[in-house]
């Protein structure tokens, strides 16, 4: 399970005392969750009201920090492709995995300088992630272009002979050039035609050079036949062409725009490439004897998309635990009041302890709002409140779900 809960209760005489009940009814005697404390250093308080618009404030700035995060992560997915086995080891938070981040969760002083007010802590954080959402788009676009042109060609250099590119199939002695008179055409022919073709295609127009028809290429359903005939007998090549099924390429030999078609797929090809550095074997591994393999690589050469989408899912992943940090902070001191005095604590459940993690909660802290425990108990016995949208409970809690992408891995 990916999913964590982080909770807050008020100090029992200390801090250590609300730890230490927490973990004898959820671990002790029933294994219902491995626990961890979640440090949250000691921020300035400010106003009442301050506190109660930032509750609101924090909420929005959690969901749209929550989503950028997300966005960056399946980017990630994306520009790897085929090698999404590689995807979860480049999310990492500050270097580690994102369980350890968050299990080991240490307030970031350098980023978010506790002397600065609550208020000046978000927003500090807004504005980072507003930046890299900016950054990713313009990122996403530029790629996604390149990533269109290059399929774009690659289609025309694919498919069916009626519509694919010619220009690596053809070659210069294939045609009758710089003539006054005469030229080559190109024909597909379905196979099923081919003794049709080979019978009929010099009484297909007059002026047709006998003996001129030369199959240049095949695929699975048709050939390209070459055919030389005069100029002026073009146009009733072509009609009785298609009166037999046979299709005229529109095509003309130039090897300039030939060779500037193939430089440009070199071209984007590298360029895409150069993205995400996929390497050919990779630097320790060996083909296999007829399969190329493609890796990401882990060395140094990793390229500019993927080394940015790195950095900053790891900056946005960083500042949504802050954000929780700040919530969890927030509430906890709007429930339970001056001096601040609680415990923070991350709950890692198993799916199938959920339920009775939850009613062990709220056993141990139904005191401390009995309007919200009478709720959840009457909630039980009500065929389809759904209570999960609402997610309020007798002691402050958020959800941190670390399952961020839209497919398994």
């Amino acid at each position: 399970m990916t999913e964590f809960w982080l909770i807050s209760a008020p100090g029992e005489k200390t801090c250590q005392q609300t730890w230490d009940k927490m973990m004898a009814a959820t671990t002790r005697s029933n294994n219902l969750s491995a626990n961890h404390k979640f440090n949250i250093p000691d921020l300035k308080v400010g106003t009442l009201d301050v506190l109660v618009g930032l509750s609101d404030e924090l909420a929005k700035l959690d969901s749209f920090v929550e989503s950028v995060v997300k966005k960056v992560a399946q980017y990630m997915a994306d520009v790897l492709e085929d090698s999404r086995d590689k995807v979860q080891e480049n999310l990492l938070a500050n270097g580690v995995d994102l369980v350890t981040y968050i299990t080991r969760f240490q307030w970031d002083m350098a980023k978010y300088p506790i002397k600065q007010s609550l208020k000046n802590i978000s927003e500090i954080i807004s504005k980072q992630v507003t930046q890299i959402d900016n950054d990713l788009k313009a990122r996403a676009s530029a790629y996604n272009n390149l990533k269109g042109n290059l399929q774009n060609l690659e289609r025309k250099n694919a498919g069916s002979l009626l519509t694919r590119s010619l220009a690596d199939i053809v070659k210069k002695d294939d045609f009758v050039l710089d003539s006054e008179y005469l030229i080559t055409l190109l024909v597909v022919v379905p196979k099923t035609a081919y003794t049709d073709w080979q019978k009929t295609y010099e009484t297909l127009a007059e002026m047709v050079v006998p003996r001129s028809s030369n199959l240049l290429f095949e695929d699975n359903d048709s050939g390209l036949f070459s055919v030389t005939l005069f100029m002026k007998a073009i146009d009733d090549f072509k009609h009785k062409a298609r009166e037999n099924k046979f299709t005229v390429r529109d095509f003309q030999y130039n090897e300039e725009e030939m060779k500037a078609d193939k430089e440009e797929m070199t071209r984007l090809s590298t360029d895409k490439k150069k993205q995400f550095c996929i390497l050919l074997f990779g630097r320790d591994r060996k083909p296999a004897a007829s399969k190329k393999r493609y890796v990401i690589c882990n060395c140094s050469l990793q390229g500019p998309l993927v080394r940015w989408l790195k950095v900053n899912f790891s900056e946005a992943f960083i500042a949504w635990i802050h954000i929780k940090a700040l919530r969890v902070f927030v509430e906890s001191v709007l429930r339970y009041g001056l001096p601040v005095n609680f415990q923070a604590m991350l709950l890692q459940p198993s799916k199938k302890t959920m339920k009775k993690l939850r009613e062990v909660l709220n056993d141990l802290y139904k005191h401390l709002d009995s309007s919200a425990a009478a709720i959840i108990d009457s909630a039980m016995d009500i065929p389809g409140l759904n209570l999960s949208q609402q997610e309020y409970y007798p002691y402050v809690y958020y959800k941190i779900d670390c399952n961020l992408l839209d497919f398994k891995v």
